[in-house]
């Protein structure tokens, strides 16, 4: 029986099987890229570890007041922590704050259990503040991590946790899954699985809400409308983007994403470009850059998506990368 996750049937496997044999522990860390069905697998879990009409040992009904209050992320004993706001940090005093609700015994759940999303945003203190807890948890608490790497935590919090490291579906999968199961057309169903580059839950939420798919549209019309201008004509086109910090980094997400298409468009490869509504563009665009400036467009990208985590000025930062963009007529 599923737990209805598409591409981490495995990962449902093996936490069946430590409800099934009594054997969960006490903190998971479940790990890949935004969108992939991190905080959808940790739901599962909490349903199923605390279902109170469980269809079989693992597998939760869906149905039953916990089950629900679990899925809509409001049950008494479902604790949910994450950043105030996109992009920002989550500190020391929220882990205090959870510390203190944990040493609570269940409402009426088997276990509490604490959400902790994207932990990779949790500075020094707060990491360390979890530390105690996580050497030493109340019985009947269960600690789920959800974060983009492993490699991003503290080697003590990593250590601690069962690590599960979630993968993307194949593309064709997500393709067959969105028209068969969730009844969308085959053209809108290929872009959304290209897009959404394996990633289920990113793929359902750009179907909900067009206007996400629109937003990432205009960021590449704007990345191949600054190509062909000047220094100056890039400063002052560009100047927008640096009033939300928010809005930049998904704006330096989505170039990420074309420069990496010209990748694989320069090595033959059109057929899993992630911007197919721009394949065209992309594939000309290929043709007039050699392999070297690619790798160096994107390691400038790349490189401009980790300073920004850093509260880096965000006008200097964008200036800095439109001078690394080579002027391309």
């Amino acid at each position: 029986m599923s737990w209805d996750l598409l591409g981490h049937e495995w990962a449902a496997a093996l936490l069946k099987q430590h409800i099934t044999h009594g054997d969960v522990r006490h903190a998971y860390l479940f790990s890949g890229a935004p969108g992939i069905g991190r905080r959808s697998l940790a739901l599962a879990f909490a349903q199923a570890v605390n279902c109170q009409s469980p269809i079989a040992h693992g597998v939760p009904c869906g149905e039953c007041r916990l089950c629900r209050l679990t899925e809509k992320m409001q049950h008494p004993d479902l604790s949910i922590v994450e950043a105030d706001s996109e992009g920002g940090m989550l500190k020391v005093d929220q882990i205090r704050a959870l510390q203190r609700s944990l040493m609570l015994s269940p409402y009426e759940a088997k276990f509490r259990v604490a959400l902790l999303l994207n932990f990779q945003r949790a500075n020094a203190n707060a990491q360390n503040a979890l530390l105690k807890t996580l050497e030493e948890a109340p019985k009947q608490v269960i600690l789920l991590l959800t974060a983009d790497s492993p490699d991003n935590l503290l080697p003590t919090i990593a250590s601690r946790c069962e690590i599960l490291r979630l993968r993307p579906v194949p593309i064709e999968k997500l393709q067959e899954s969105l028209q068969t199961r969730w009844h969308y057309d085959p053209e809108k169903s290929a872009l959304l699985a290209h897009l959404a580059n394996g990633r289920t839950g990113l793929a359902l939420r750009m179907a909900a809400d067009p206007d996400l798919v629109e937003k990432r549209a205009a960021w590449v019309d704007e990345l191949l409308r600054l190509l062909p201008l000047n220094i100056r004509e890039r400063f002052a086109a560009a100047e927008p983007l640096t009033k939300n910090r928010d809005q930049l980094r998904l704006t330096l997400q989505t170039w990420l994403s074309v420069v990496r298409d010209l990748l694989l468009a320069s090595n033959g490869q059109e057929g899993y470009l992630t911007n197919q509504d721009h394949a065209d563009d992309i594939i000309a665009l290929a043709k007039k850059l050699s392999a070297q400036h690619i790798v160096d467009l994107l390691n400038s990208v790349d490189h401009s998506l980790e300073i920004l985590e850093s509260n880096a000025n965000l006008k200097l930062l964008l200036e800095n990368l439109l001078l690394n963009i080579p002027q391309i007529k």
